[in-house]
């Protein structure tokens, strides 16, 4: 039987990882009002990533015997006004779900559920790419961004991001 904390954070998280993708999809849809069909691309895929990691979350707890709870999704609040304050909003939610990855990792490790160790031990890893990438696009962004010809570069880079599901075995 799994821990009431544990299956509680877990429930939560479903609905964190649907908010990622609910506001993924405003950032795409931002993007797309100023012609940044890659970057639009970019954050769309994301939002795709977001939504199977909530299922993810969701089938774990279907496979542990544990109701899962669905909670209403927040409306994202746009705190950005330009391309780079997209991608610094983006670096500092996956930094927040980091956060709560954690949090979850620490109640498990506490509760000595060791399955739900190891099923966090691959979004623990996901979250050090995705915190990646994202400094990794500011990056780009700093140095291309100001150049019409970079900032076409770069947008055409991005268009070329493919969805590929992740391959966690539940």
């Amino acid at each position: 039987m799994m821990d009431k904390k544990v299956i509680k954070l877990l429930n939560e998280q479903i609905n964190k990882e649907l908010y990622s993708a609910y506001l993924y999809l405003d950032f795409s849809n931002f993007l797309a009002s100023k012609g940044l069909d890659g970057f639009e691309n970019w954050y769309k895929i994301q939002a795709q990533e977001e939504r199977d990691h909530a299922m993810l979350f969701y089938q774990y707890l279907l496979n542990n015997n544990v109701e899962v709870e669905l909670g209403a999704i927040e409306k994202p609040v746009r705190e950005y006004k330009d391309v780079m304050g997209v991608l610094k909003a983006g670096l500092k939610h996956e930094e927040y779900v980091t956060s709560l990855i954690h949090t979850i990792y620490d109640a498990a490790q506490k509760a000595k559920d060791f399955r739900t160790l190891q099923f966090l031990d691959w979004f623990v890893k996901e979250q050090g790419e995705e915190e990646t990438n994202a400094n990794d696009l500011i990056t780009k962004m700093e140095l291309f961004g100001s150049d019409p010809k970079g900032l076409y570069m770069l947008n055409n880079e991005l268009k070329a991001r493919a969805y590929s599901a992740p391959s966690l075995v539940l």
